[in-house]
This record gives structure tokens, sequence and C-alpha cells, in this order.
């Protein structure tokens, strides 16, 4: 059996909850979790070419992780598409595939597959109108059925306010919302949620508030540890 710590932490482009740009910050937190595998949203600057605005260069020697290998990022100098990336140990990236999973809404919204043998790992970061996330999490649930044979580990900002309406599509998955991760400085609500295949255990979740990250972002970061079979 295998353990594995999963991650997910949406980085509001490294400002903090307003400013300034200060991505050490959130490399801090990272680091400070110690993820195998962590799926991050707004790592890219919203307007214009969207520049990274987690530096690619600093990824690696300040938190051991790299990014998964996004074939078409979302401009030149962008980090992730559609604002996401995927960061890994690097022994596990020499083994992975990552497919981007166009989402239905209102506004551009993409999901990120992450592909290893035994395990897909999925990244999002949904709509805001619940409509929206509704759409794109029903395909989600399909394509998930399509790419992956295996587990399943589906993790990000849902942007659904409420526990109960909008994950009608996730009645096959485990849905696990940690902790109110929104707004960092004093956290209310649930948006932050994995969601996992249910035949995976799950050992223990929480959300992370050490390492200065309630100044690091206006999300708080979530984890959880599971083991594979």
């Amino acid at each position: 059996m295998a353990v594995i710590r999963v991650a997910s932490y949406n980085l509001h482009k490294c400002r903090g909850l307003t400013g300034p740009h200060a991505p050490e910050r959130n490399l801090a937190v990272i680091a400070a979790m110690r993820p195998d595998i962590i799926a991050l949203q707004e790592v890219d600057f919203r307007f214009g070419a969207r520049p990274e605005a987690l530096p690619r260069a600093l990824i690696q020697d300040q938190t051991g992780l790299v990014p998964a290998d996004i074939s078409r990022p979302s401009g030149e100098n962008s980090l992730g598409w559609h604002g996401q990336t995927i960061l890994l140990r690097p022994e596990l990236a020499q083994n992975a595939v990552v497919r981007r999973l166009p989402l239905p809404g209102l506004e551009p919204r993409g999901a990120l597959a992450l592909r290893l043998p035994g395990l897909t790992i999925i990244g999002v970061h949904l709509g805001l109108v619940r409509s929206s996330r509704r759409a794109q999490l029903a395909r989600i649930s399909a394509q998930a059925a399509r790419i992956a044979d295996d587990n399943i580990v589906l993790m990000g900002d849902f942007n659904e306010w409420h526990d109960e309406r909008g994950l009608e599509s996730l009645a096959g998955f485990r849905v696990i919302a940690p902790g109110p991760s929104y707004p960092a400085p004093l956290p209310r609500f649930r948006l932050d949620r994995i969601a996992m295949s249910r035949h995976l255990e799950l050992l223990r979740h929480g959300v992370f508030s050490g390492a200065g990250a309630r100044d690091a972002s206006d999300h708080l970061p979530i984890w959880a540890e599971i083991t594979l079979p």
C-alpha cells in the first residue's frame, strides 16, 4: 500500500489578499506542506499574454517540486493553462502525462488531468456561476470515466459556497471539504475541495494555515493523505 499526500492551493496570482506580488510567500507555504502532488490555481496573471505570476525558475529550488509538462500553456510566458498547473515530485514527473480538458460555461475554464501509473489527478478551478459549475463537473465526470480506469483524485477551487448544492455530478466520488479555506485571514467558506474514487482510503486531511499562509493568498491551501490500493 502506498500513501500519497495531495494538496490544492489557489495562489491569487501571488498577491496575498490585496498585494503586493510576492511569490516567495506562496513557495514557502508549498514547501512547508510537503505535498507529493499539488494542484495550483491562478498561477498566471489574468490579462494580456498571461505571464506567469509564480516564477517557474524558483519552483524546484524552493519546493523540491517541478511543474507538470503542459504541452500548450495559455501563452508563451505562461506557467499554466487557464491559470492552472500541477506540481509534483521529480520522480513522479518522469511518468506523468497531462491532458487538457476544456470546460463549458459563461467564462473560459479548463481542467488538467495528470495521468500517472495507477493514479489520475484532475485539477480544477470552477466558474463563478452555479449553472456553469454544474455543467463543468458533469463534463469532468464524463471525461474522467473515459480517460481514467484507475484511481481518480479531483481537487481544486470549486467556487461552491454551499455544501449540498451544485455537486450532483460527483455522486460517484467521495467529496471532502477539509474546512473553511476562504478568505484566508478569517476563513468562513469551504470553497476548496477534494473528490476521490470511493475505493481510495482517506487517512487524514486538513486546511493548512502555517508558514504565513494567511498572508500569501486569499485562499488557504487544503491537503489530504490517501492510501492507494
